[in-house]
């Protein structure tokens, strides 16, 4: 049997932390995936034998490569076509001691949509002290800043993070009666579960990237987004089933069709435990990790 050389190792136990930080950088799985490749590709052509600290130096290419492809996304979504939201991400699953950090709150849609309007630098600083307790001044050694800059960067980034609302999870319980009301309205057109929990500016938006039928603007207030599910939607989800799993740190809901996932659903709940945001994944791009083997 062939062994696993000890730089792969090495990576490999280092992968889910890299993975957690370009995600929550990015907003996208699959952008994350390729950033953290490229680490990995670098991490094989260094000379490791210089490196004191493989895993503050992966960390340090992880984020430059990060906030390369940020810069660049944002450029490229100023051109999206439609809503953009967040790809979605299954975390059931992360249960491991390393991958804890992934969740936690700093991986919600709503969090994940507050990062998503800090400046990337601002950003980068936010995520590698909060959320990955690193000291600011390695932080503004990855980031080519002073380190007052770099704190000033997390001061700002918290007080939009505060001013934003809640970003945790809703209570377990109240999750399950989340995706409970929504599947009761959508297949049975009884509205009144569902209407109890939304707040009266609820907003239902959708993600299609211009790439899947769907709607174009957000539909806003509970009369409208009941209107929606209870007629609209049973027009074409009728014959699709439903999955429950957790996504994002938080129960949502799969719509299939057969071993292809048609769309996600997912909550966003204020600081009242009310829905402030249904949110509707359709970009094919975006589904492809929920989609089944045959």
């Amino acid at each position: 049997m062939t062994q696993t050389p000890d730089y792969i190792r090495e990576f490999e136990q280092a992968r889910p932390m890299l993975i957690g930080l370009a995600y929550r950088l990015l907003g996208s799985r699959a952008e994350a995936e390729d950033v953290v490749q490229d680490s990995f590709l670098a991490w094989s052509a260094t000379d490791r034998a210089v490196i004191a600290q493989p895993r503050a130096w992966l960390t340090s290419v992880c984020t430059r490569r990060s906030l390369d492809v940020l810069k660049s996304a944002r450029r490229s979504r100023t051109d999206y076509v439609g809503h953009w939201l967040p790809e979605p991400m299954a975390t059931a699953e992360i249960t491991t001691p390393e991958t804890d950090l992934m969740v936690s709150e700093s991986v919600t849609m709503a969090f994940l949509l507050v990062l998503e309007r800090l400046a990337p630098k601002e950003r980068a600083a936010f995520v590698l002290h909060d959320v990955f307790a690193m000291e600011y001044a390695e932080i503004a050694a990855q980031l080519g800043i002073a380190e007052t800059a770099c704190r000033k960067l997390v001061s700002r980034a918290r007080v939009n993070v505060r001013q934003a609302g809640n970003t945790k999870p809703a209570p377990r319980d109240l999750q399950q009666n989340l995706v409970d009301a929504f599947r009761t309205a959508l297949q049975s057109g009884a509205p009144e579960g569902l209407a109890r929990l939304l707040a009266n500016d609820a907003v239902l938006s959708a993600d299609s990237g211009g790439k899947a039928a769907s709607i174009i603007g957000p539909v806003k207030g509970p009369d409208r987004i009941i209107t929606f599910v209870t007629r609209a939607l049973p027009k074409f989800w009728s014959s699709f089933s439903i999955e429950v799993a957790e996504i994002n740190a938080q129960l949502a809901m799969i719509v299939r069709d057969g071993p292809s996932a048609h769309a996600v659903v997912s909550f966003i709940v204020n600081a009242d435990l009310r829905i402030a945001e249904i949110m509707i994944m359709r970009n094919p791009d975006k589904l492809r990790s929920f989609d089944l083997m045959d």
